[in-house]
C-alpha cells in the first residue's frame, strides 16, 4: 500500500513538473516569436525568420531538458539531435536567403505588421506543436532502458536528416549554376520526390516521437499530433501547395515539366525503372 501511494505522488509529481515545463517552454516560444515580430516588422524584413525558428526549437530542446530535471541518454540523444536539426536547417535558410535577398512568402507581408504578426505567432505554434514529445520527453525522470523503439525512430531520423540536406544541397548547386537558370530540377533526389526536402523533414519528427514515446504513457501518446501536423503544415498548407502553384505557373506549358510531373511522385519517393 504504501510502494502504490509513493508511485502515485511520484507520478503526480512528475505530472506537475511536465506541465510547468510544458507552460514555460510555450511563453519563451511566444516571447521570442513576438520579440522577433517587433524587430523584423520595424526593419520590415523576414531576413531572420527561419533563424529565429530554428534557434527557438534548439533553445526549447535544453531549456526543457534542464527544467526538467532528468538527463538520461535517451533524452541527450533527442535533444542533440533537434539541435543537429535546427544548426543545419537554419544555418542553410538564413544562408539561402541571404543569398536571394528576399523570402517569396513575404513579398506582401513585410510591410503589413498585423500579417506579419500572424507569420510571427504561426511559427511560435509550428514550433511547440513539432517540438511537444521532446519538451514531454525531457521532462520524464523514470529511466527507461533503451529498446528497439528507439534505435528505429534514430534510425528513421538519420534516413530524414540525410535526405534533407543532400536534396537542400542538390538544389542550392543546380541553381547556383547558371547554365540552369530557368529550368527546373529533376537529378538526384528530386528524381524520385518533387520534394524530397520535405519527405525528410516529415521523416526527421517522426523518428524523434517514436524514440520518445518510448517512455509515454496513456494521453502522452496523443503527442503523435507532432508529425501529423508537421505532414499536414508541409503538404497541404505552407509548402507543397505553395510551391507546386509557383512551378506550374513557371513551367507548367513545357513537355518536360509536364512528364517530371507524371512520372515523379509528389512527396513519398520510390525508384524508378
Amino acid at each position: 500500500m504504501i510502494e502504490y501511494e509513493a508511485a502515485v505522488l511520484l507520478r503526480q509529481l512528475q505530472d506537475t513538473i511536465m506541465g510547468s515545463t510544458l507552460v514555460k517552454c510555450a511563453i519563451t516560444d511566444v516571447g521570442i516569436q513576438w520579440a522577433g515580430w517587433a524587430i523584423a516588422a520595424a526593419l520590415k524584413t523576414e531576413k531572420f525568420y527561419d533563424l529565429a525558428g530554428s534557434g527557438t526549437f534548439i533553445l526549447l530542446a535544453h531549456l526543457s531538458r534542464i527544467w526538467g530535471g532528468a538527463s538520461h541518454i535517451r533524452q541527450n540523444v533527442q535533444t542533440g539531435l533537434v539541435t543537429a536539426w535546427g544548426l543545419r536547417l537554419g544555418t542553410f535558410l538564413f544562408m539561402r536567403i541571404l543569398k536571394d535577398g528576399h523570402d517569396r512568402r513575404f513579398n506582401n507581408v513585410r510591410d503589413s505588421p498585423g500579417t506579419f504578426f500572424v507569420y510571427w505567432s504561426i511559427q511560435a505554434v509550428w514550433i511547440f506543436m513539432t517540438l511537444l514529445p521532446t519538451l514531454m520527453l525531457n521532462t520524464e525522470r523514470r529511466s527507461v532502458p533503451l529498446g528497439v523503439r528507439d534505435y528505429i525512430g534514430w534510425s528513421l531520423w538519420g534516413i530524414g536528416f540525410a535526405s534533407e540536406a543532400i536534396a537542400d544541397q542538390q538544389k542550392w548547386l543546380f541553381k547556383s549554376d547558371p547554365d540552369n537558370a530557368g529550368k527546373f530540377i529533376q537529378s538526384g533526389l528530386w528524381a524520385y520526390s518533387r520534394h524530397p526536402n520535405y519527405f525528410g523533414e516529415i521523416l526527421q519528427w517522426s523518428g524523434l516521437w517514436l524514440s520518445a514515446s518510448s517512455v509515454m504513457e496513456g494521453p502522452q501518446y496523443l503527442s503523435v499530433v507532432s508529425p501529423l501536423f508537421v505532414w499536414f503544415l508541409l503538404r497541404h498548407v505552407s509548402g507543397i501547395p505553395i510551391l507546386e502553384r509557383q512551378a506550374m505557373k513557371k513551367w507548367g506549358s513545357d513537355p518536360a515539366f509536364q512528364d517530371y510531373i507524371k512520372n515523379t511522385p509528389l512527396l513519398w519517393p520510390w525508384p524508378r525503372f
